[in-house]
């Protein structure tokens, strides 16, 4: 978390749950992060992530936006497997940052 906040980066998480059950699983599992309960997936829609019921819910995605609100990348990917490292996600950080 310290090498985001280093680049003045924050992370948030989305999730299908309601607010309750959102915030119960920040709580059990101590994350840092911000967190937006999205049960009725109108964020997700923003951004174009997919839902996909054969694959029990939202597909994987990461959006990175500058300080603008402009998105400088998008991932979507396939499976919880698809996803960047989070090595990729610094270098574009840096890349984003160096513009």
């Amino acid at each position: 978390m310290g090498d985001f906040l280093e680049r003045d980066t924050v992370i948030v998480v989305l999730g299908p749950e309601g607010k309750k059950a959102f915030a119960s699983y920040f709580k059990e599992h101590k994350l840092e992060f911000r967190g937006c309960p999205d049960p009725k997936h109108e964020i997700l829609r923003l951004y174009g992530q997919q839902v996909k019921l054969f694959r029990l819910g939202r597909m994987p995605a990461q959006v990175l936006i500058d300080k603008q609100g402009v998105v400088r990348y998008a991932h979507y990917g396939l499976s919880m497997r698809d996803i960047p490292s989070t090595e990729e996600m610094m270098e574009l950080i840096e890349e984003i940052s160096a513009q």
